[in-house]
């Protein structure tokens, strides 16, 4: 069986480190005769993330774009096919047509050099480099990482915006309402360092502080994965702020949560918190935006004025957000539901309906059969 496509959803660099899920397209030549297989390589498929998400939702188009193509999902995690599907409806809410196939080599071979050799970086960086200058097709996620990999690999005409497939869908089906006694404020994302979960939690009790004593107090709900024990750490001392500022009845923490959680979270929240900076693009911000929660966070392509109305609160050091959190939880209530339908309407460019027809429209010139001369 040749290997005639490899869809990347990570890049095999310092890239990495900002998971940037850009599908990488390489047409590699097979004898004829043989049959055309797709490679996913994605070396973690179990860290919780918005790229994980990607990764199976890429499998589900090309399983319905092409039933009959191999596919193999290049790994370096322990896991069966049948427990990854089960993980990508229970986590993420997409259902596989079928199990993916595994395979482990390449991907356990970069795991491995970059553990016990100081010059992995290098050689993984050249090799990032060497695969997207030659690749057919490069899909990328925002504006943001378009300019990045036009860049590094000098292929503009082959590279194509695809926007992450978000559940729109589902999250608009949510009530504009929200309750107002006591203003939930939600953050969801990984227990890394990039995330700046710390500048959320002392925005948010600076807020608390100085709010108005008549005023209802607000509650602020962490929900995330710990890809490791540096990230454990990170959420134990999260969690140990929040002792120090008193903030136990006020502050929530949801670990490893399922998407049926997430929803229900959702639901009660009137703002969502977003702090990562030159994030290529955060698929938690679409959430809010689709179950009608006010995002508040760094300028992003995402939360943009739609018509000359707001779509969310910019905000980029501890005063500013506590500012955007007073605003938010202490605005009128026909305000907020003017803002959260706005919010709501922007999202449908991110759906996934939207990213299938994207996706399938770039790939099928590269899977489709040559016809003989």
């Amino acid at each position: 069986m040749a290997l005639r496509v490899l869809l990347s959803t990570t890049l095999l660099s310092s890239l990495l480190s900002l998971v940037l899920f850009s599908a990488v397209a390489a047409v590699i030549s097979g004898r004829r005769g043989r049959r055309t297989a797709v490679g996913f390589f994605h070396p973690y498929t179990n860290d919780g993330g918005g790229g994980e998400r990607v990764l199976w939702c890429f499998v589900r188009a090309m399983q319905e774009e092409n039933p009959d193509l191999d596919r193999a999902v290049f790994t370096v995690d322990d896991a069966s096919p049948q427990s990854l599907a089960a993980r990508a409806l229970d986590r993420f809410g997409v259902k596989l047509l079928r199990p993916p196939q595994l395979g482990y080599g390449f991907s356990r071979v970069l795991q491995h050099s970059s553990m016990y050799n100081n010059d992995a970086p290098i050689a993984i960086s050249w090799l990032s480099w060497s695969v997207g200058s030659c690749a057919h097709l490069a899909m990328v996620n925002s504006s943001w990482t378009r300019s990045l990999i036009d860049c590094l690999w000098k292929i503009p005409p082959l590279t194509k915006r695809v926007y992450p497939p978000c559940d729109t869908s589902s999250l608009q089906m949510l009530p504009l309402g929200k309750p107002v006694k006591s203003p939930v404020i939600i953050s969801v994302g990984q227990f890394c360092p990039e995330k700046a979960h710390s500048l959320q939690l002392e925005a948010f009790a600076h807020a608390v502080g100085i709010l108005d004593q008549d005023m209802p107090r607000p509650k602020l709900q962490f929900m995330g994965s710990c890809r490791n024990k540096q990230d454990e750490e990170r959420l134990w001392k999260l969690k140990e702020r929040c002792r120090e500022l008193n903030l136990d009845n006020f502050v929530e923490f949801h670990r490893d949560a399922s998407y049926r959680d997430l929803v229900q979270l959702l639901c009660g929240a009137v703002s969502g918190l977003h702090s990562m900076i030159d994030e290529h693009f955060g698929i938690s911000v679409v959430e809010y935006m689709a179950s009608a929660v006010i995002p508040i966070g760094p300028k992003m392509d995402i939360a943009l004025n739609e018509g000359g109305r707001k779509t969310g609160f910019l905000a980029s050091n501890k005063e500013e957000y506590t500012e955007a959190i007073l605003k938010v939880i202490t605005m009128a209530e026909a305000e907020r539901l003017a803002i959260a339908a706005v919010v709501r309407k922007c999202t449908q460019r991110f759906s996934e309906q939207k990213f299938f027809k994207d996706f399938k429209a770039a790939v099928q010139p590269i899977l489709a059969p040559k016809s003989s001369s």
